[in-house]
């Protein structure tokens, strides 16, 4: 009897650990002997850190083994434990609360301080998650009072921390979370430190101490690589994208939000849930089958003593372990079931936050280019309006020629400048293509005459292949086909040298108003190999190193033909072979302006105004800016007055009578919005135009609310500047006076 007896136990204690199907990784240290299966407990706390679960699980099936062959119940609590917290790292609450209820029922009947500490610190989580912080911190503090150990107590600082970050009590989690980043523990340092600078990072981001917060981040993301702790990995990228937006370091902060991005199908993906869903299968196909061996083995024994009433024990207790392993079986199908939805949730709450810090890093970008763009047009205004002014004075006919292909080089850099900033509205569909009359022609010429010179230093002859039959008059957006060509014929000069590059226009359709126009743009030049015919238009690519070296520039031409051509619903075409020269052909859909009825101006209409004896302020605070634009108005014999900040043109306005201000938007001290709106409050007469380098993206709107007449944007052609002041004096002095 005692022999069946012990066999009933043995599978009572079995049937208890059916539901447990990992094991545990962090190490109950009461004053025991060191256990067989605490290596075990080890390893499974490493992997765990490391969020490899399905390693932590086959690990901690081990250490079940060694619980169960010695029959150790408080091993067995132990694993039940660690279950719940593996289950908190995969923030499955309600499996937590599974398996803590499991351990409850064990405590109850078994003296385990140990196990009673680790049982209140698993409920103070879950008060912490359920929002009732100060119960947490309550329960906390009891299960400090159960037990010494230093990981067990370094777990619990940590935890702490976390509270104290809810509660914002921030002095009282930087005291906790500053006394583990050199904590001396032997099972967890780098992982306790790492979470330590993490939640530090965290708490700076919250406090607006983005240095600090970006120091403590980096080192939390340094020691989370050198560990693999992937979970900490994303946690830190996520935390640095969003501290370097804050301090203007969109570089930083787009490397973050990138490598945020590789690492998202590295994390909790459906091929992992599959993995950690196999293993758990197969701990428990093993117990079955284990169980049932023994009882085979003793029913045989049975029946070779004759032992009826035994037999009949051993069935019973057989057949109720099976229906117990076919509950246990269901169980766990649903369980995988729910894990598989909620993981699925999980990958899409994580491809939102990739999606929120993709969104992130381009606003850096497009902050970035406005930047640039601003910084850009101000010294170009001194170009165009220098330029400009030496027209002014008589140049020699050779000075001339120079002057204008200045010019010319002036005004397409600035459309340049414009057309880089909406590359990325072209890809968004934002930006559509102008459509204004203008001859063809006319464009093609001026994009050559600009380019002669390029021509003549390598020695290359300009042809102009252009169709008749071209209407020559024609709807479309001039600026961005004189870009396409600057860039296709500038490109093709480069790499001929001695050689002929040629533009040819033909008429390919006609339909009424409707025009098809094939362009093609060819040389005799070094050619482009068959494998960089395919990456040629991607940016920043050239044919080589070699070639970049050798000829220069920054791959970004055909990058740009390519989108603006797009614009038109037009794709380019490449023809090559190294040696013998490239062919790019293109077709661009038109309207003839002559079968269009068209009652709208193409060109500003020109007042004959005189301006001898205006006076005028300008308020600018760049110097040369300042003698650029005083000149110009001496050259209309204008007089003028000049403020160097908002504070001197509100005083200057207060104290005499301008004719028109011109008012710089982007001073130091108070803007030109604000000066204008101060101006506004004695003044409400004298016509205001706001001269700025603001991006063609920026808002008008605001401006004339500040009490604005008009817009000038810098750089700007002298014949609108001059006809601005014109219709803002004049004009409305003469509507004025027949009102």
């Amino acid at each position: 009897m005692r022999k069946i007896q012990l066999h009933i136990n043995v599978l009572n204690l079995t049937l208890l650990f059916l539901c447990l199907l990992v094991g545990c990784s962090l190490h109950a240290q009461d004053s025991v002997p060191v256990r067989d299966m605490d290596p075990y407990f080890d390893e499974a706390r490493k992997l765990r850190n490391q969020n490899k679960i399905d390693l932590a699980l086959q690990t901690l099936d081990k250490a079940a083994e060694k619980a169960e062959e010695g029959e150790d119940l408080k091993g067995l609590i132990d694993c039940y434990h660690e279950l719940a917290l593996l289950y908190l790292k995969l923030d499955k609450e309600s499996d937590t609360q599974f398996y803590w209820d499991r351990a409850s029922v064990l405590l109850k009947d078994t003296a385990y301080p140990y196990g009673d500490a680790i049982h209140k610190y698993i409920e103070a989580i879950l008060l912490y998650e359920a929002d009732q912080s100060f119960q947490s911190l309550f329960m906390l503090n009891e299960a400090k009072q159960l037990n010494n150990d230093r990981n067990f107590f370094n777990n619990i600082l940590l935890t702490e921390a976390m509270v104290y970050m809810k509660l914002e009590k921030y002095e009282s989690a930087a005291k906790n979370l500053n006394s583990l980043v050199v904590n001396t523990d032997i099972y967890e340092k780098d992982y306790l430190s790492t979470r330590a600078y993490l939640g530090l990072a965290d708490l700076n981001y919250r406090t607006e101490n983005y240095e600090e917060s970006s120091k403590n981040g980096e080192q939390a993301l340094e020691l989370a690589n050198a560990n693999g702790f992937f979970l900490e990995i994303r946690k830190a990228n996520d935390l640095l994208s969003k501290v370097y937006s804050e301090m203007g370091s969109y570089q930083k902060a787009w490397t973050n939000s990138q490598n945020l991005l590789k690492i998202q199908d590295s994390l909790f993906t459906i091929d992992k849930v599959k993995v950690e869903a196999k293993t758990a299968d197969k701990i428990r196909d093993d117990y079955k089958t284990e169980l049932i061996a023994r009882q085979d083995d003793t029913i045989e024994e049975l029946k070779e003593s004759q032992n009826r009433s035994e037999l009949t024990a051993i069935l019973t207790s057989a057949f109720l372990i099976i229906i117990s392993l076919l509950a246990v079986s269901l169980y766990r199908n649903n369980q995988i079931k729910l894990k598989t939805n909620d993981l699925l949730q999980t990958k899409n709450r994580e491809l939102q936050v990739a999606r929120d810090g993709a969104v992130q890093a381009m606003e850096a970008k497009t902050n970035f280019l406005s930047t640039v763009s601003h910084e850009l047009r101000t010294p170009l205004y001194a170009v165009t309006g220098l330029t400009h002014l030496l027209l002014e004075e008589n140049p020699s006919e050779h000075q001339k020629e120079h002057l204008k292909a200045l010019k010319f080089s002036g005004d397409y850099l600035l459309n340049f400048i414009n057309d880089i900033l909406h590359i990325n509205k072209i890809d968004a569909n934002k930006l559509e293509p102008l459509n204004m009359e203008f001859n063809l022609k006319k464009v093609i010429n001026e994009v050559m005459d600009s380019l002669q010179q390029s021509a003549k230093e390598n020695k290359t002859k300009l042809l102009l292949d252009y169709d008749n039959d071209i209407p020559s008059h024609l709807m479309s957006d001039p600026l961005k086909l004189s870009q396409v060509f600057m860039n296709l014929i500038g490109n093709a000069i480069k790499f001929t040298r001695g050689g002929i590059v040629e533009v040819i226009c033909k008429l390919k359709e006609k339909n009424g108003e409707d025009v098809t126009i094939y362009f093609e743009v060819k040389d005799n030049g070094i050619g482009i190999s068959k494998e960089k015919q395919q990456s040629i238009f991607d940016g920043f690519e050239q044919g080589s190193i070699q070639i970049n070296r050798e000829y220069g520039g920054t791959g970004l031409g055909l990058t740009i033909v390519k989108s603006l051509l797009g614009l038109f619903g037009s794709k380019i075409e490449l023809k090559s072979n190294l040696n013998e020269g490239s062919s790019f052909m293109f077709d661009i859909d038109m309207k003839s302006k002559d079968d269009i009825v068209d009652d709208i101006d193409f060109e500003i209409t020109q007042g004959e105004y005189d301006f001898k004896g205006l006076h005028i302020m300008i308020v600018e605070d760049n110097k040369i800016n300042q003698v650029i634009t005083k000149k110009m108005l001496n050259k209309k014999e204008i007089t003028c007055d000049i403020a160097s900040n908002g504070e001197e043109a509100v005083t200057l306005a207060g104290e005499n009578e301008y004719d028109a201000i011109l008012m710089d938007i982007h001073m130091p001290g108070i803007s030109g919005e604000e000066a204008t709106i101060q101006i506004r409050k004695f003044d409400q007469q004298t016509p205001i135009i706001a001269l700025t380098a603001i991006s063609l993206d920026d808002s008008l709107e605001s401006f004339y609310a500040a009490g604005c007449n008009d817009v000038v944007t810098k750089p700007f052609k002298p014949e609108i500047f001059y006809q601005k002041i014109g219709e803002n004096i004049f004009d409305k002095k003469a509507k004025s006076s027949l009102s």
